[in-house]
């Protein structure tokens, strides 16, 4: 498919709460660190993201964590974005934190003020766009009313406009809606993700939340990429579509619901082309359900 005329409004739009974004946007991840842990180049990172920016996107996914030896995601938006634009939402992460050596903890309850204000500093912000409370393991967290009701006291201070999850379970979401508004539900998921979170996905359509899935294009290759773990029926559709894998498990994750936002991340302006290119390809229903199967 040509990819060089296509911007991130061919995939649609969806609320998060007050704030309207398109559908295709843009992850920090990959800002900070190649694939193979090398640092990136900061002209061309700061490149790719006004590049996006001029490609129609608008919700860009970021973290305080996303770090690496030379690089900040935070700081590098700042720098390549601010003044920001009016429709720019900024959506990032609380709950992880790393030290300078990049030790990992989880913060308590009251320590995500902190983590909110760190944030808050590094983009050069009053407020936060939408900030997720992400949790340490989907399969063993316990309750999250604290963690949650913190942030929740957050967003009436006013310093978050609205309030996300990330890495949640469906309960997770229920003991969070008892506290405050959830805009949108952060998850693993692409091709070839369990039917539990298949069902999940569809429930927060039902209940108006959107989910964002991170790691679509990756799928059992996480960080590591997609290119060892495409199957036969994704390489089939490819083909079929002149289009490149990574765009299929973008476009499939897309058309499986209008609620649906894709936040692919890289630090390669031909792959952002291709990424936001992907919102317009359509598969057919033949195809998606191949790909679900």
């Amino acid at each position: 498919m040509t990819s060089e005329a296509i911007t991130a409004t061919a995939a649609g739009t969806w609320r998060l709460g007050d704030l309207v974004v398109n559908r295709m946007g843009y992850g920090a991840m990959r800002l900070t660190a190649t694939a193979d842990g090398r640092p990136t180049d900061r002209d061309r990172v700061i490149g790719v993201l006004r590049r996006a920016v001029d490609l129609g996107v608008n919700h860009i996914d970021t973290a305080a964590f996303y770090f690496s030896t030379l690089r900040s995601a935070n700081e590098l938006i700042n720098s390549a974005l601010a003044p920001y634009p009016d429709s720019l939402v900024i959506a990032t992460k609380v709950g992880p934190g790393r030290d300078p050596s990049g030790v990992w903890s989880w913060a308590t309850p009251g320590q995500l003020r902190g983590q909110v204000e760190e944030n808050l500093r590094q983009l050069g912000r009053d407020h936060l766009d939408v900030v997720n409370l992400r949790i340490p393991r989907q399969d063993s967290t316990g309750s999250i009313a604290e963690h949650f009701g913190a942030l929740s006291e957050l967003r009436n201070a006013g310093l978050i406009r609205h309030l996300g999850l990330s890495n949640v379970r469906p309960d997770h979401l229920a003991e969070a809606l008892a506290i405050a508004p959830v805009v949108c539900v952060q998850n693993s998921y692409g091709v070839g993700a369990p039917p539990g979170e298949h069902a999940f996905l569809r429930a927060c359509g039902e209940q108006g939340i959107a989910y964002v899935p991170f790691f679509a294009i990756a799928g059992a290759g996480r960080e590591e990429g997609a290119s060892a773990t495409d199957t036969h029926e994704v390489l089939a559709v490819a083909r079929a579509h002149g289009a490149s894998a990574a765009q299929v498990r973008l476009a499939w994750t897309l058309q499986r619901g209008p609620h649906v936002l894709a936040i692919p991340g890289t630090g390669n302006p031909d792959h952002l082309t291709d990424n936001v290119a992907a919102g317009a390809l359509r598969l057919s229903e033949d195809e998606l359900a191949r790909l679900a199967g």
